[in-house]
């Protein structure tokens, strides 16, 4: 049913908790997992290429030592916009993501809801 799995990673707590979600996910219907993470130049902890690189580098040592195979994906550019575009171009059928708790029906502009949005694919928000 999910072929493949993409779960957008940041360093966020919310991202972390995420993750035993789209573990489950692709261990449960053998999917292929796509992890990845947006170089974020407003964001300190997510400013450069090294941070997201060792950011990925941990996500991909954490799925394979609990038996899932995973592709990394490094982009650059405003979150939402880049998940649904690789979203897009790899086919993907569902996105897996956590949410800091923002009303996803407001303005706020969060990620989540921005993704809810121009998402081409279900997406799965994990509270």
């Amino acid at each position: 049913m999910f072929e493949t799995v993409l779960f957008p990673i940041d360093q966020s707590r919310e991202a972390a908790e995420t993750a035993a979600k789209a573990l489950e996910l692709a261990r449960s219907h053998n999917s292929r997992l796509v992890v990845l993470s947006v170089v974020q130049p407003e964001r300190p902890e997510m400013h450069d290429h090294q941070a997201v690189a060792t950011l990925l580098a941990e996500a991909r040592t954490r799925f394979e030592q609990a038996g899932v195979a995973c592709d990394v994906v490094e982009r650059e550019g405003k979150p939402a916009f880049v998940i649904c575009d690789v979203a897009d171009e790899l086919n993907v059928d569902v996105i897996v993501m956590g949410t800091r708790g923002v009303n996803l029906q407001s303005e706020s502009g969060s990620t989540a809801s921005r993704v809810i949005q121009l998402a081409p694919c279900p997406v799965l928000v994990v509270p």
